[in-house]
């Protein structure tokens, strides 16, 4: 019985985000959610922490240590960072050693060119991987949301993570049409950031706006207004100093990167062919990923295109219980693997 339990824990589903990285285990379900950041000693090349123990190091450690995010926008930004943050993930999920035979479903996502797949694939074998499959963000967002994505019907999905959207319409287990815009929640803190900084004069650092964000953020206007304390330094006196923030000033600061979440969606549907389109007008639009917590996103977003919108039961966990789910369902593993459609397209660039 031991050895059957290790059989199934030795495949894993992993959703490598900019902001998170989430470790599924068949016949165990989610065993690691952590920061996808890494802290390095810089004098020795060594890992000094990976997670939640990384992230607490942003911006508080010394010369010789450095706190990184090693993803940024869904891409590999270092690749050895990355494999070694991979390897750390992958040996807590596996409960240490064992692992070189592993079957590894991860998630990319959809706007990847070829050399980033391959670029993410051989991180996941450098980590220890023996077989990697890819399954595009969409497709695993729209299952671990429990979309009917293999029915004729067309469903459609809006992933908001980190440092990427994706939206797509999908169909009989494929992606029809689809939008990939490198704007995420990432975008939001720095938007945050700015504006404190120009109305307030106070310089704030990234992570204490996305407490803000969370704390008091909206897309839309709330029936109360919420505040929160953020400090920073003073952009005269170069002191400490802490200022109030409300959800009409978070409202504000992120109106830009929000109108081209909105926008993408927009052109997702005018894209969509028509007989879809009337499936999608039917069954509406589910947001997943961190961004879908972001509060009254769901009502801007319908106010916007006249359809309903639901948040996910489990926004933040979708993507990576979609890509478990895949491991029972190679055929789908397949499909997400083929060329994508014509009607897809990337942006680079969150401005229009």
């Amino acid at each position: 019985m031991a050895q059957r339990r290790f059989q199934r824990g030795r495949e894993l589903a992993i959703d490598l985000g900019t902001a998170n990285t989430l470790v599924f285990v068949r016949g165990g379900g989610i065993a690691v959610f952590e920061p996808s950041v890494v802290a390095i000693d810089e004098v020795t090349g060594s890992v000094h922490a990976v997670g939640e123990e990384a992230r607490r190091m942003i911006g508080r450690t010394p010369a010789h240590i450095r706190a990184i995010r090693p993803l940024r926008h869904g891409v590999i930004a270092d690749f050895d960072v990355t494999a070694e943050m991979l390897r750390y993930f992958i040996r807590r999920a596996g409960g240490g050693g064992g692992l070189s035979y592993s079957h590894v479903v991860l998630c990319v996502p959809s706007g990847t060119t070829d050399v980033e797949r391959n670029a993410v694939e051989e991180a996941t074998l450098a980590a220890g991987a023996r077989r990697v499959s890819l399954i595009e963000e969409p497709m695993a967002a729209a299952i671990g949301a429990g979309l009917p994505v293999g029915e004729a019907d067309g469903t459609m999905i809006v992933d908001i993570g980190g440092g990427t959207t994706e939206v797509a319409v999908l169909a009989l287990g494929g992606i029809v049409v689809w939008e990939s815009i490198r704007v995420g929640g990432y975008e939001l803190d720095d938007a945050l950031v700015r504006h404190v900084d120009a109305t307030a004069r106070l310089l704030i650092g990234p992570e204490t706006a996305e407490g803000a964000k969370i704390a008091c953020g909206a897309a839309w206007p709330l029936p109360e207004t919420l505040e929160t304390q953020v400090a920073g330094r003073d952009r005269i006196t170069g002191l400490l100093r802490r200022s109030t923030v409300d959800s009409n000033d978070v409202r504000a600061a992120i109106a830009q990167p929000i109108e081209t979440i909105v926008d993408t969606v927009k052109r997702t549907l005018e894209a969509t062919p028509p007989e879809l389109a009337a499936d999608v007008g039917r069954r509406g639009i589910t947001l997943a990923g961190g961004g879908a917590l972001l509060r009254g996103l769901d009502r801007l977003l319908s106010s916007e295109t006249g359809l309903p919108v639901v948040v996910a039961d489990s926004p933040l966990e979708c993507v990576v219980l979609g890509a478990g789910s895949s491991l029972e369902e190679s055929e789908l593993l397949g499909r997400s693997a083929k060329k994508r459609p014509p009607f897809g397209r990337r942006r680079r660039r969150g401005r229009r």
